[in-house]
């Protein structure tokens, strides 16, 4: 049962360092109790755990400019940060986490300006058709977090200019740009900052969960280890991993989420898989590549092997056929 609230506000603007931050609020998480951290990147490309770093960001753009590529935890789509995005992060125990309570927060805070948001979707919040925040999701053993953007008073023509979103992806969504999809917060209140708007988040959460919301102080024991968790965030096997010279792909969109995958083939059997999804089934990306290594390159060998996934945690027959029908022309 949720007896304590907590907030707590990052200082620093490097993605790599409030990535870690995330990760270990979410290991010293104390029972019974909900923290919303705030954090801000500047010029940064944010991608999800199993998306192809090379596809969804122009890296070479983006690091011309002096901005930055991080991968989080978490599953979903790319996103990008500068000062004028607030992100946030709620962080609870399994019998703690509600993602409608989240919501609700987000959504009271900004009747303070006079907005009405609606969740939409699988992971976005709108106001008046647009939106304005992406959210994805991340669960341990024990602990859970929702974390997302506000888009404020974000330079959407960097945003544009670094996201590389699919053809597939933009398809889906009935619209032809990133741009048309997006909007940002100050549009409709010139009041709402990425300032003000942090005491009606802090307040909203007092109010939705009946609770007082206290600053949450990390041990100073624990903050030793956040430089090492920041430096896995920014090494090049975690942004970019191993790459190969692939020889062919197979690439959808479906209903919850795209996937992507390559295999390097040699006597007939795939030699090598990466598999990359913006899907909130967070693990079985990596669990479709280990299977497809060494199998036969054919339709039915390949099916099989996606039939394997069946029992994995947040996989669905839906799913399951979907991937079978990546293979359907071979």
């Amino acid at each position: 049962m949720l007896k304590h609230c907590y907030v707590i506000e990052s200082q620093g603007h490097d993605p790599y360092s409030n990535l870690a931050l995330e990760e270990l609020l979410l290991k010293e998480l104390p029972a019974d109790s909900l923290i919303l951290y705030l954090w801000q990147n500047q010029n940064t490309v944010v991608i999800g755990r199993n998306q192809n770093s090379w596809r969804e960001c122009n890296v070479t753009r983006l690091e011309e400019d002096g901005g930055r590529l991080a991968r989080r935890l978490s599953g979903g789509g790319a996103v990008f940060h500068d000062l004028g995005n607030l992100n946030f992060t709620f962080l609870a125990h399994k019998d703690d986490y509600d993602i409608q309570r989240h919501l609700q927060v987000i959504i009271r805070a900004l009747k303070d300006f006079g907005i009405d948001a609606q969740f939409s979707g699988r992971n976005d919040i709108l106001t008046e058709g647009r939106k304005f925040s992406g959210n994805a999701f991340y669960r341990t053993q024990g602990a859970c977090y929702h974390h997302g953007t506000l888009l404020i008073d974000v330079d959407f023509s960097k945003l544009s200019r670094y996201l590389q979103v699919s053809k597939e992806k933009l398809a889906s969504k009935g619209v032809a740009s990133v741009q048309s999809r997006v909007i940002n917060l100050s549009e409709l209140n010139s009041e709402l900052t990425t300032d003000s708007i942090r005491p009606s988040l802090v307040h909203a959460l007092a109010e939705i969960t009946g609770l007082p919301v206290e600053p949450f102080v990390l041990d100073p024991v624990k903050l030793e280890n956040l430089e090492t968790l920041a430096d896995r965030y920014r090494s090049w096997e975690w942004l970019y991993g191993s790459a190969f010279p692939f020889q062919v792909e197979f690439a959808q969109r479906f209903p919850w989420g795209e996937v992507q995958i390559q295999c390097q083939v040699e006597d007939g059997q795939v030699k090598e898989a990466r598999v990359y999804s913006d899907a909130m089934a967070v693990g079985f990306a990596l669990t479709l590549q280990t299977l497809l290594k060494g199998s036969r390159y054919q339709k039915e060998a390949l099916q099989s092997v996606c039939q394997l996934l069946q029992g994995e945690d947040e996989i669905t027959p839906e799913m399951i056929a979907d991937l079978c029908s990546l293979f359907a022309e071979l």
